[in-house]
């Protein structure tokens, strides 16, 4: 089972140039295959003055969904190279958009299938990456008096706190990377002194 995965880190573009072409990359997280599809037709009407928008996009925890599409160029010369190099990357719940300009001379197959992959490659060195991990979550009740002392503790042992809400009693909202979850009972009676008892909430992918 897939406890762990690399997405993006942020949104980004950036433009290369072969023999006076253009090819701008876009590179955006999304979370489904319609988010994916919807920023290429964003891209697609705001340069809607170019030539090819070419698209690749790899989606899941365990990357199930992959796609590209050449949008026009030779089969196989635009969107299976930027694919490849999003596999290579080991990124999922990403698309990438490379929008061509043409510049008046021809590149080949081969030209293409590099300028393609050069430009989805230069985007990600530009945006990073950045680890989703599957977390167990839970809520901890806790008095006022001591929410804010637990939360620092927990924080201190690399628990993540998801945030906390204050009524009555304050309740900790907090998430363990799944392979950890056994041993946090123990450490959260370490802790409070056996006071506080974790309830189970769900699972969730959160950014590391």
């Amino acid at each position: 089972m897939t406890t762990s995965y690399l997405t993006v880190a942020r949104t980004g573009e950036v433009e290369i140039e072969v023999k006076r072409s253009r090819f701008l990359c876009h590179v955006e997280r999304v979370g489904a295959e319609d988010e994916a599809r919807a920023v290429v037709e964003r891209i697609r009407k705001q340069h809607w003055d170019a030539r090819h928008h070419c698209s690749a996009f790899v989606l899941g925890p365990d990357a199930a969904v992959q796609r590209s599409n050449d949008d026009g160029e030779p089969s196989g010369t635009a969107g299976a190279p930027m694919l490849e190099v999003l596999r290579g990357r080991e990124v999922s719940d990403v698309v990438a958009v490379v929008t061509r300009w043409f510049g008046g001379v021809l590149l080949g197959a081969g030209g293409l299938v590099r300028a393609y992959g050069d430009a989805v490659r230069g985007t990600l060195d530009e945006v990073g990456v950045r680890r989703r991990v599957l977390m167990e979550r839970y809520d901890l009740v806790a008095g006022h008096a001591d929410a804010g002392r637990l939360e620092s503790d927990l924080r201190a042992r690399g628990v993540t706190v998801l945030g906390v809400d204050y009524a009555e009693d304050a309740t900790l909202h907090v998430a363990v990377p799944a392979e950890d979850a056994a041993g946090f009972a123990a450490v959260l009676a370490g802790l409070t002194g056996g006071a506080a008892e974790p309830r189970p909430v769900g699972t969730s992918w959160v950014d590391a």
